[in-house]
């Protein structure tokens, strides 16, 4: 979704006026006077609810994966209410798009999509409270004027708080959306001022909020036993001596969601402790039919991208120009092999569900970073209607992208249907959550750049190996035709070739762009060292005048201009001075012949996506046995006209940054033998731990007149380039396949 959502007026702005007990976010009462003689909590929209102290609860509305959305949103309302945050709390809302519109956590949309409608929700709740003001002084409402949750009439010297009007407020129609009055820039009191986090009080004293602590009387448990081999379903299966263990309630056949409907590739054991399950679990006697599965590998894959590098692309992604009498006439040309592995998502809480069948209806506490998408699966595996669910969104533990799937949710339904009448939490082990993903897809890429004899870049190739079926790729495993610099070069042939595969793909933190900025900003600096300059002036060249290029697709347009301000900003920022190491030990900018025994570096990286330009500067060190460490990154991002919550935002690039890290160099990757993944926990599929971190991320923002977008996704990018480049400066060699290794990886 490109654009800010649109709800219907009635919706967005339903009114009604309760008593006595707390009211939950989207219940719906007819005004009455019973209600309002009861003297409670007054709701004055979908978002809103002004209680008697005059305290003011906000629901919030999109999946909270630490991203801060579960603040930062109820902030744009509260700014435009005009209360003090210190009035506000806040409240997970349910899933229901119905009421609230879009509630996904993906694609850094959060911020772009609810900037307005946020806002105006806030503005027309204060609308009706001045108007009730207005209506009981006999003023006009521009004499009166609100702040911290208070209207006031200079004039006459009342005031009223917000508790008091607002149940004749909730009398008054709502005004249009599009017609109420937001605040200028300049009267912002909390957007752009740093809040903590509202759950992290609750988080450092080991509350229960996430998807695993979810407890309910009556609780039972489930473990699953998923087909090892990707679409493998059950041939046959004896549970005798799991449902002998004491405490066993049911073995359930599953559908994962990975075969088709009516076969099964999975069973859940349901236990009065998940322990038990577990344990009954390995008791489990299964026969898979895999057919012709196992044939999928990691050493097939490599074998097979080889050959298909040989020929030409299946398919072509762009063609302009002609590319190939541009390289043939090129004064100069690059040709380098870049790749990439399959990565797991590696969440620190593991997959996990709640559910509860109950009269034909289901509840889910699910966390999901897609609620809507899991309603809509679930329906369509139970045979049920989308309402007769009821979702409520819990904490996530990781994200990622990883619980944009919902197959934790179909599979959670399947076990509630089975035992009516008790909720049941499933909960995947470690080994399950790695061998049972949807990992980002693996590719190769062999490119080549033709440069003039005044270095210009005047043409690109590349033949980009990856994976899926019918000339179609798999999921998040796109190369787009806009890929950096393609837009702006007038000779460029992107061509695909597509392997097939069983492993079931997805979005990781900035997808496809994690991978596709290694590759091009790791290339761009070949390129540039070929026509003599350091990376960051040979990305200035191609920029060319600002202006903001032509739409393509849905694609977010690209805007030269502030491309070039947040390079000269982090190259300012990093006191990047543009030189180029003669040799030695490589310890200046950009690459240089460097010395096999290891050395200091820097290295750049600039990357747009997901509407973010960012540039980034990494220092590194590698040891002569070849360890890398990173010593400081520079980073400078341009995300819009407002940061709504700079302490949150600065978090989420210094953790954009870390994760990037995590996926570069740490020996982060999957593998896959005779059609099954080998990893299987941290051992095998490391995190980044804290002594790997580097000791700063320093971090500046640059404003820009735009709206503002989101952050969860596109400080990570860059990095990794940034880290390939820097070691080519400490040590001439060239790190061109994840994760980055010293040896024969190098050239």
């Amino acid at each position: 979704m490109n654009a800010p959502f649109e709800i219907s007026r009635r919706s967005f702005l339903s009114v009604s006026l309760v008593g006595g007990a707390v009211l939950s976010f989207g219940a719906w009462l007819a005004l009455s006077d019973e209600a309002e003689a009861g003297g409670g909590d007054t709701v004055l929209n979908a978002f809103i609810r002004i209680n008697p102290d005059n305290s003011v609860v906000i629901g919030a509305k999109n999946p909270e994966i630490g991203q801060g959305v579960k603040t930062m949103l109820p902030m744009l309302i509260a700014e435009e209410l005009d209360v003090d945050w210190e009035q506000v709390h806040i409240e997970q809302t349910l899933a229901d798009a119905t009421k609230y519109g879009p509630q996904v956590a993906g694609g850094s949309r959060s911020t772009p999509v609810n900037w307005l409608p946020m806002r105006q929700a806030g503005a027309a709740a204060r609308s009706m409270l001045v108007m009730a003001a207005a209506k009981q002084w006999s003023v006009a409402p521009a004499s009166l004027t609100t702040g911290s949750g208070m209207v006031r009439h200079a004039a006459s010297g009342r005031s009223a708080t917000y508790a008091s009007l607002a149940a004749a407020a909730a009398r008054i129609e709502p005004p249009a959306l599009d017609a109420v009055a937001l605040k200028p820039d300049d009267a912002f009191r909390i957007i752009g001022t740093s809040r903590r986090g509202v759950d992290t009080p609750a988080i450092v004293r080991g509350t229960p909020l996430f998807g695993i602590d979810t407890a309910l009387p009556g609780m039972v448990y489930a473990a699953i036993e998923a087909c090892p081999v990707f679409q493998g379903t059950i041939a046959a299966f004896d549970d005798k001596a799991a449902k002998a263990v004491k405490g066993v309630i049911a073995v359930v056949q599953l559908n994962t969601g990975l075969v088709p409907k009516g076969q099964f590739d999975a069973l859940a054991i349901v236990a009065d402790s998940w322990w038990t399950a577990q344990q009954a679990r390995g008791k489990l006697k299964v026969d898979w039919d895999t057919g012709t599965l196992k044939q999928f590998s990691t050493a097939a894959y490599a074998r097979q991208a080889e050959a298909a590098l040989k020929q030409a692309p299946q398919a072509d992604i762009l063609n302009k120009g002609d590319a190939a009498a541009a390289l043939s006439g090129a004064a100069r040309t690059v040709t380098a092999r870049y790749d990439y592995p399959f990565l797991a998502h590696g969440t620190l809480e593991p997959q996990n569900c709640t559910g509860l069948f109950e009269d034909g209806a289901l509840t889910l506490w699910a966390p999901s970073q897609a609620p809507a998408g899991g309603r809509a699966q679930v329906a369509e595996m139970l045979g049920i209607a989308p309402e007769a669910m009821t979702i409520h969104m819990t904490r996530i533990g990781g994200g990622f992208g990883r619980r944009l799937m919902s197959d934790y949710m179909v599979q959670v339904a399947q076990i509630a249907r089975a035992v009516p009448g008790k909720p049941v939490k499933l909960i995947y082990t470690r080994a399950d959550d790695v061998r049972h993903d949807y990992y980002r897809p693996g590719g190769w890429h062999e490119l080549t750049a033709g440069l003039d004899g005044e270095g210009n870049l005047v043409a690109l190739r590349d033949h980009f190996v990856s994976f899926g079926a019918d000339g179609k790729p798999v999921r998040a495993a796109a190369l787009e035709e806009t890929e950096f610099p393609a837009q702006i070069l007038p000779h460029v042939h992107f061509g695909a070739t597509y392997l097939p595969t069983n492993l079931p793909t997805g979005w990781l933190r900035a997808p496809t762009s994690n991978a596709m900025g290694f590759v091009f900003q790791s290339f761009l600096d070949e390129t540039a060292e070929a026509a003599g300059v350091d990376l960051p002036t040979f990305v200035l060249g191609l920029l060319g005048k600002d202006r903001l290029l032509p739409q393509v697709g849905r694609a977010n347009q690209f805007h030269t201009g502030r491309a070039r301000k947040v390079i000269e900003e982090v190259c300012k920022f990093a006191s990047w001075d543009g030189k180029r190491p003669s040799g030695g030990n490589g310890s200046g900018n950009g690459g240089g012949n460097g010395n096999n025994n290891g050395g200091r570096g820097r290295g750049f990286g600039f990357y747009f996506s997901h509407a973010g330009y960012f540039a980034e500067v990494v220092d590194a060190a590698v040891s002569p046995d070849g360890e890398i460490k990173v010593e400081k990154i520079w980073v400078a991002g341009d995300i819009g006209s407002h940061v709504i919550n700079p302490l949150n935002a600065l978090h989420q690039v210094q953790g954009a940054a870390i994760e990037g890290l995590a996926q570069a160099m740490i020996g982060q990757k999957v593998d896959q033998v005779e059609g099954a993944v080998v990893q299987e926990n941290f051992d095998s599929f490391p995190l980044l731990r804290i002594d790997v971190v580097p000791r700063d991320v320093a971090v500046k923002f640059v404003p820009s007149p735009f709206p503002p977008t989101g952050l969860g996704e596109p400080a990570l990018p860059p990095v990794i380039p940034a880290l390939a480049n820097a070691i080519y400066a400490a040590t001439g060699k060239r790190v061109r396949s994840l994760p980055m290794t010293l040896n024969s990886q190098t050239a």
